[in-house]
């Protein structure tokens, strides 16, 4: 196993469990403990966790792994998902693509669609995320706007008042939303108000907003809102989602695909 492949699986089990021994880790990993500790050495240098006797714990109290950490934690249900959200899309749609790993793939997604091979354009892209506009500028069939702000490491997303004016003056047929949490009674969150900020203006600008989302991020909440469920037109995600989950987002008005 590489070393970045054991950092993001590290921090993935930090994530998920809160602290991590020395041993534990390196049964898991099936590295040696001395691996282990050198790892968790070099990712407290990064303020990626804090170094413990014998073992590591997370960094601060609310923790986000950065995306750039993130493993393929459901990767198929993500791909799965992204090519279900891009057939959603029209040539010559103007779509909005926040942060994240899903909706990074639905760009992944968009950017191999047969019929946007061509146009002028054949689709226009509104993002606030450099990873995304990043893969989809040597696309010359696409039209790629980033909106201005600043750069936030976690989710490579630009937020702040610079975004604001981008956004504040262009309207979109569809906005495609990544979250850390969606809920019937919460609605859509993220971690970061900033970030949720955003997210909520492209939703705002847009005729029709699609959450793409797995079902581990269904009845969750997050810490800042970016919309009221109802304001969702689609939720997609994967066939894992439970029926009365699917149930109460239909109540709700939120058309469910499933893939």
């Amino acid at each position: 196993m590489s070393r970045d492949a054991r950092w993001k699986a590290l921090l993935e089990l930090l994530v998920e469990r809160g602290r991590l021994d020395v041993e534990q880790a390196a049964g898991e990993l099936e590295v040696s403990a001395a691996t282990i500790r050198r790892d968790f050495d070099q990712l407290a240098e990064q303020q990626m966790l804090v170094r413990t006797r014998g073992g590591a714990v997370v960094h601060g109290v609310s923790y986000e792994l950065p995306l750039r950490y993130k493993t393929a934690r459901h990767a198929s249900e993500k791909q799965r998902i992204a090519t279900a959200v891009a057939a959603l899309v029209a040539p010559g749609e103007a779509i909005g693509l926040t942060g994240g790993t899903t909706t990074t793939e639905v760009a992944r997604a968009l950017a191999v669609r047969p019929d946007l091979g061509s146009g002028s354009p054949a689709l226009t892209v509104v993002t606030n995320a450099l990873n995304i506009a990043n893969e989809l500028a040597v696309r010359p069939q696409f039209k790629i706007v980033v909106t201005g702000g600043v750069a936030r490491p976690q989710s490579y997303e630009l937020i702040g008042p610079l975004a604001d004016g981008v956004l504040s003056q262009i309207t979109l047929d569809v906005a495609v939303l990544g979250v850390v949490a969606f809920d019937v009674t919460h609605g859509a969150a993220a971690h970061d108000e900033a970030e949720a900020a955003i997210n909520r203006l492209l939703c705002e600008r847009a005729a029709r907003v699609i959450v793409a989302a797995d079902s581990s991020k269904l009845g969750r909440r997050a810490f800042a809102r970016i919309c009221a469920a109802e304001s969702v037109d689609t939720l997609v995600t994967d066939v894992a989602v439970g029926q009365d989950m699917v149930r109460r987002f239909e109540e709700a008005g939120v058309g469910v695909v499933a893939v």
